[in-house]
């Protein structure tokens, strides 16, 4: 090292670390970068403005694009666009759907269907969210929601498949009941009602079960001590403290499970039978055929998704009025 580069570190050495310019505070220097950042935090709104760019963008062109360029393509005589063709307006697609029974069948049996298992879902459930936000222990309840999640962990398809080899004839329920001696041929649980809503129950089971967690574990024990040194016993104190209290769980849950329920297509195929056919199966069946009958299945899937929003809607409305009556 020469005597010239050892004078230029000892120099560099010399002045202070304070003092050292870093990039970071070069940039924060600049006049323009001052001028900048002056303009876009300048009031809360344009700071507002600013975070929420980014969702509204998502939520923009990720979920509502799709579901209008649906809408629009609904209206259409043909879909995708053919080369020297101009698709034209149309309600045919619309009026396809009251014109036969074979489709309005599969879509009343869907609201049904969708119904029922969400109130399957709720029973079965919420004892095991109350039991596991009241009677587990703060520090162990991280683990008993991890061991919950586990099975949720793979895809739908795989949980779907386990399903069909525990109601299967030689499945793991038929053998235990043989073995047991309660019967004598396998009873045909697969490709019917019962299987279809073990497996719906079984999907949406974790979409119940962390909103009404996250809802009785907010209720405080002594909301539930003080109701039972006034003489309440376990059923009025459920019925008057802790339903009213979780019933935001009640209904962030029920409505996820049951807009969920009216769209599920995998497990209706591989475990329903010809009986059990959703709305979900004959909407994609005109997409599996030639591309003029897409508009058909896109005004198809209009309607089923407002179908589902209203009847929610409606639910969360009733759920709303019922909690005021339940704390009086």
């Amino acid at each position: 090292m020469t005597q010239t580069d050892t004078q230029r570190a000892g120099g560099r050495d010399a002045v202070p670390r304070s003092m050292r310019r870093s990039f970071w505070g070069a940039v924060m220097t600049n006049g323009a970068y001052g001028s900048v950042t002056g303009f876009l935090f300048k009031s809360q709104r344009r700071q507002f403005l600013l975070l929420a760019s980014l969702p509204i963008f998502w939520i923009l062109f990720a979920n509502i694009g799709p579901i209008l360029q649906m809408v629009r393509i609904s209206f259409l005589d043909s879909y995708p666009p053919t080369a020297g063709y101009q698709p034209q307006l149309t309600l045919r697609n619309w009026n396809n759907f009251f014109a036969e029974r074979i489709f309005i069948v599969p879509y009343f049996r869907t609201l049904a269907y969708s119904v029922v298992f969400t109130v399957a879902t709720l029973i079965i459930t919420y004892p095991v969210a109350y039991f596991l936000a009241k009677h587990v222990k703060r520090s162990s309840q991280l683990l008993f929601l991890l061991l919950l999640l586990i099975p949720f962990w793979v895809g739908e398809i795989v949980r779907t498949y386990a399903i069909m080899i525990l109601l299967g004839n030689n499945g793991a329920v038929n053998l235990i009941l043989k073995s047991l001696g309660l019967i004598e041929r396998p009873i045909p649980f697969m490709y019917t009602s019962f299987s279809l809503g073990v497996g719906i129950v079984y999907l949406t089971a974790l979409y119940m079960l962390l909103p009404l967690y996250s809802a009785l574990e907010k209720i405080p024990n002594t909301y539930l001590e003080a109701a039972a040194d006034l003489g309440a016993g376990a059923w009025t104190r459920f019925r008057r403290v802790t339903l009213p209290l979780s019933k935001e769980g009640i209904a962030s849950g029920c409505t996820l499970v049951f807009l969920i329920s009216t769209g599920y297509y995998a497990a209706p195929v591989l475990l329903g039978g010809p009986s059990t056919t959703v709305f979900a199966e004959t909407i994609a069946g005109f997409f599996h055929v030639a591309g003029d009958q897409w508009p058909t299945g896109a005004a198809f899937s209009t309607i089923m998704l407002i179908s589902a929003l209203v009847i929610a809607g409606l639910f969360l409305k009733l759920m709303g009025r019922s909690g005021k009556g339940l704390m009086q």
